[in-house]
């Protein structure tokens, strides 16, 4: 993607964050960032083949996994591949992600679904099995970066701040269907009511106020920000907007709770195809989810941005 395919954001001054969602969107808080340009939709693969070409870049999900980093690990599990969702058969209760999502040998970016997939027709769908290691590689490929929370929820909102969702605060204002999200009961039911039972094509429902597509929904984004599971709003200097604010430590963003190898988490923006009114209600600006670094998953893309000096 060349300059004529990002929009130049003026940068300015909003409300980052909810009180009223999911408890890690809090404390709302006035934020300023300085100009940038982002692109105009996320990655695709064309663009991802054509890094990859250029470069001979090998990506996480298609490498075998060091087994001193990740001891005790079943041998299946270290073995080149990734995270594919499989949508059950039949009703079940959201409850464990290990009922609709499976570790494949041999997806990748390259393969989607499994080894017996291929992205071919499919070259305008966003890219997805890339790893935080990979989206930054690609932007330093591009001579870009990737956006910080701030920075990508800024962008999102279109310059309507306060509002709940990219376009306002009907989720689906006449009718009409504004991203990529899920239509039924999550897991196991879906009506694909807005035309598409997984990832679109980029461009495929109305751009923001911004000109940029897929802001929410379609896949999850990459961000440069470690998580906290709360912004590091500073409550004793309410006067002062945070300028081009980057988030917690790396030391604070690792799942206390979490058994096994500590691996340092991103935030990530925009929920996904996977995103269902009983589950899941991530596809707003404010909202965010905690990704560690080496996972990869038939949900998560990105998008690059230019700051602009």
């Amino acid at each position: 993607m060349t300059q004529d395919d990002m929009a130049r954001i003026a940068g300015g001054t909003f409300r980052m964050g909810s009180d009223t969602h999911y408890p890690d969107e809090g404390p709302a808080h006035s934020v300023t960032v300085d100009a940038f340009r982002i692109d105009r939709h996320a990655v695709t693969n064309a663009d991802f083949a054509a890094f990859v070409a250029a470069t001979g870049h090998v990506s996480f999900a298609e490498r075998p996994l060091d087994p001193a980093l990740y001891p005790g690990a079943q041998p299946e599990l270290l073995t080149p591949g990734s995270a594919v969702f499989h949508m059950p058969a039949r009703r079940q209760q959201p409850r464990d992600l290990l009922d609709w999502w499976s570790y494949v040998p041999g997806a990748s970016w390259r393969h989607p679904e499994g080894p017996d997939s291929t992205i071919d027709g499919r070259q305008d769908e966003p890219v997805v099995h890339v790893a935080f290691e990979d989206a930054t590689a690609f932007a330093a490929w591009a001579g870009k970066d990737l956006p910080t929370e701030a920075e990508w929820e800024f962008a999102a909102r279109g310059g309507l701040d306060g509002a709940a969702y990219c376009w306002g605060d009907e989720f689906t204002p006449n009718g009409r269907w504004m991203a990529n999200t899920w239509q039924g009961e999550f897991p196991w039911q879906n009506h694909a009511q807005d035309g598409f039972a997984g990832r679109a094509p980029v461009g495929s429902f109305p751009a923001n106020g911004y000109g940029l597509f897929d802001m929410v929904g379609n896949v999850w984004q990459w961000t440069k920000d470690w998580y906290s599971a709360r912004h590091p709003h500073d409550p004793t200097r309410p006067c002062c907007a945070p300028r081009n604010p980057r988030g917690v430590a790396e030391a604070h963003s690792y799942d206390s709770a979490a058994s096994g190898p500590r691996i340092a988490r991103k935030v990530i923006k925009g929920g996904s195809y996977l995103c269902a009114p009983n589950y899941c209600q991530r596809y707003r600006p404010a909202a965010r989810y905690p990704q560690a670094m080496d996972t990869t998953t038939s949900h998560i893309g990105f998008r690059c941005v230019q700051r602009i000096t």
